[in-house]
């Protein structure tokens, strides 16, 4: 087998998508350990296991986005500005909401309003991939 075929571990490690899918996994076993009946301590490892993880992923994320072209930069740039705005509207809105009125904690905690900023982000990425193409 060639140097050019063979199997190398290091590029695998500097790609975004293996570390999303192990953050995620991690996020689920802990949402799983965090709803059962463990003592305090496992609770509080199972809440702090996805974060190294979800920083590596983010790091991968942001030196991929070092090597994209001008064109690809900019539009990450929008998506990014455009969730940035929109979630920073959405947690003013919220706060100000909850001090208004009780929000339903099933709905508006921290833990459900996290999970609308990457479709805020997508959304913008839609818009700016449209207006580039």
């Amino acid at each position: 087998m060639s140097a050019k075929t063979a199997f190398s571990a290091a590029p695998l490690l500097y790609r975004p998508g293996p570390w999303v899918a192990a953050w995620l996994l991690t996020w689920f076993v802990a949402r799983v350990v965090l709803e059962s009946n463990v003592p305090t301590w496992l609770r509080v490892v199972a809440a702090l296991a996805p974060t190294p993880i979800a920083g590596a992923a983010l790091l991968a994320i942001i030196r991929g986005a070092r090597e994209l072209d001008e064109l690809e930069q900019r539009i990450q740039l929008e998506a990014l500005a455009f969730a940035f705005v929109l979630s920073m509207l959405l947690l003013m809105t919220l706060g100000l909401l909850e001090l208004a009125i009780a929000l339903n904690r099933d709905d508006w905690s921290y833990r459900h309003v996290w999970a609308m900023l990457p479709l805020l982000y997508f959304g913008g990425l839609v818009l700016a991939r449209r207006r580039y193409s």
